[in-house]
């Protein structure tokens, strides 16, 4: 390869991304994937290297062409051609090239060696280090001879070897310092061919690199070799220590103050990619340019892995992360215990002889689920504690005359009668979800029928609000009273892993390799499991955001249930049921 300084048109340098890939010019694949989507071990890649007389890409001085083409680290073709140029070689290019005039004398023209070079270059991804100056002449000569630019995707391994090599490893990224850091049987001498079979084993060197990171595909491989910022590039030291595996990682600041939290199945790879241009948040950059080390907390499932992330988060409430760092403060549905009952939302589960039902994802949701209720049930709603017998000169108010309460207040109706109202507003957190479905979806079509479509909208919001909140309150309910429970799903590759979960919180989790018998290990696991006392139901002993985590573990297809301490059910009419079938009607948009 001769000089990197080439430029085009007017004197103007051209700038190529590391991987230019055009959205219009993406083509199908094999199987129907789009090409960002091939598996690199799929992509054919053609290696060029060019021979020039150290001009312009618009002189067409081009002396030799050089082109291996290779995919999954097979060789399935090469090329090579010199080629005359229109004008004579300088003299120290030869000595550099080792080409001279009299060598390209009984050469085929560039014109009669286009048409070849690109067809052996169609389908594929064109690589080439520094390649900038390849694809400048060879445009600049496609643009001279007629011929249309193939616009193909373009790899330039100098700058992708800028992001993955260091300088420790090599005091510079020239193709001879890059052969010799990968091992190359070939040494690069100036020779177009010679260099490309040399680049070959720099791209499978990188490529191997990035794999390590996660870097899959073709789109991947774009996003990771987009340009890194500086500071972010100088820190990815803080990944070497990082095991791989399944597990959480914390990153901290200068004061040892816990900035994020997250979980990954190889938790190498993960830590990896946030030094990488795959990285494109803006607040974890931010967060980046903070962090001072990473700290690697190993599990032995992928399930344990997010059960600690959920609780490491609860607890350091790192700034960095969005999810919810107060999953304890939840708002939940109350049906209170007094002489005349009525509901409220409420922060905090108390062992009171109430009724309770969530937790709901906001308060503005639990107060709708409230109303939903209280549209199907005439509960009462006043706030103040009523006495058993009605104080003299009480009044009731508007509800009374709407038929929508019986005003206990005034002694309207007495406590017994009275239980049998709150009786429904109980079946109705607890059980059976149809009584408030009919009345909110009945009410809705009456207030559509009169264009009243905004009142309707609201009450299909308030069904779809006490659905979701008693939905997950009563799947959370019958685990969170469940002794103990050991889930084992088997692994992709052999062997079993273990969840021990008691009173919705999991308690330890293990793996037994492939072969043995995993009876053994779930005794182990049970002995050293971690005891854990109740809450008060129908809380779990843990953030309810963890045993939702569980649960979908549980809930997956292939889990099965080695031990049961206890029962665990759903009731048959309860939200679940009435949630899916509005879903299905899509009346849950």
């Amino acid at each position: 390869m001769a000089s990197s300084n080439a430029a085009v048109n007017a004197g103007q340098p051209l700038q190529l991304p590391l991987l230019e890939l055009d959205e219009s010019e993406l083509l199908t694949v094999a199987g129907g994937r789009r090409e960002a989507e091939t598996p690199l071990h799929e992509v054919t890649f053609v290696v060029l290297d060019l021979e020039t007389t150290g001009g312009a890409p618009a002189d067409g001085g081009i002396t030799e062409i050089g082109a291996v083409k290779v995919r999954g680290g097979e060789l399935l073709g090469e090329f090579q051609t010199l080629v005359r140029p229109p004008s004579s070689i300088p003299p120290f290019i030869a000595l550099l090239t080792g080409i001279n005039d009299l060598m390209v004398a009984g050469a085929p023209s560039l014109d009669g060696v286009l048409p070849s070079l690109l067809e052996f270059l169609s389908g594929s991804v064109l690589v080439a280090h520094n390649a900038p100056y390849d694809v400048g002449f060879l445009k600049a000569a496609c643009a001279r001879t007629g011929h249309p630019w193939p616009k193909p995707t373009v790899l330039d391994t100098v700058r992708l070897a800028r992001q993955v090599v260091t300088r420790d490893e090599a005091p510079n990224h020239k193709l001879s310092s890059l052969a010799r850091v990968f091992g190359s049987p070939t040494t690069p001498d100036h020779r177009a061919l010679t260099d490309a079979r040399a680049t070959v084993h720099v791209l499978h060197g990188l490529l191997e690199r990035i794999g390590g990171l996660g870097v899959r595909t073709l789109g991947e491989l774009h996003a990771y070799s987009a340009q890194v910022p500086e500071r972010t590039r100088r820190k990815r030291h803080l990944a070497d220590d990082v095991p791989s595996g399944p597990g959480v990682y914390l990153f901290h600041d200068e004061r040892d103050r816990v900035l994020y939290v997250g979980t990954s199945v190889d938790l190498r790879t993960r830590v990896r990619s946030y030094f990488t241009a795959a990285e494109k948040r803006s607040r974890v950059r931010e967060m980046l340019a903070i962090a001072s080390r990473v700290t690697a907390v190993p599990c032995a499932t992928a399930l344990e892995g997010r059960v600690r992330e959920i609780r490491l988060i609860a607890e350091h409430s790192p700034p960095y992360n969005r999810r919810s760092r107060n999953p304890e403060r939840a708002p939940w549905v109350k049906l209170t215990a007094e002489a005349y009952p009525r509901l409220s939302v409420v922060r905090q589960v108390r062992a009171d002889g109430g009724v309770y039902v969530g937790p709901f994802s906001s308060q503005g949701q639990a107060e709708l689920a409230v109303a939903a209720v209280q549209e199907a049930v005439p509960i009462r709603r006043c706030a103040a504690r009523l006495p058993r017998q009605a104080s003299p000169g009480a009044s009731a108010c508007l509800l009374l005359e709407l038929g929508r309460c019986g005003a206990p207040c005034i002694g309207g109706i007495d406590v017994e009668g009275y239980a049998a109202v709150a009786a429904r507003a109980r079946e109705a957190l607890l059980r059976d979800a149809e009584p408030v479905v009919r009345a909110g979806l009945e009410r809705a079509n009456r207030m559509a029928g009169d264009q009243r479509y905004e009142e309707a909208a609201l009450q299909r919001d308030r069904v779809l609000a006490y659905l979701r909140g008693t939905a997950r309150g009563q799947r959370l309910a019958p685990v969170a009273a469940i002794p103990q429970l050991v889930g084992a799903r088997r692994r992709a590759q052999g062997g079993w892993e273990f969840a021990l979960v008691r009173y919705g919180r999991l308690a330890g989790a293990s793996v037994s390799p492939a072969g043995a018998d995993p009876m053994p290990y779930v005794e182990a696991l049970k002995a050293t499991g971690e005891m854990v006392l109740p809450a008060v139901a129908p809380m779990p002993a843990t953030h309810p955001e963890e045993t939702d985590l569980l649960l979908r573990w549980l809930e997956q297809p292939g889990v099965r249930l080695v031990e049961l301490d206890g029962e665990w059910a759903v009731p048959a009419a309860g939200a679940a049921r009435a949630l899916a079938r509005l879903t299905r009607y899509g009346l849950d948009a």
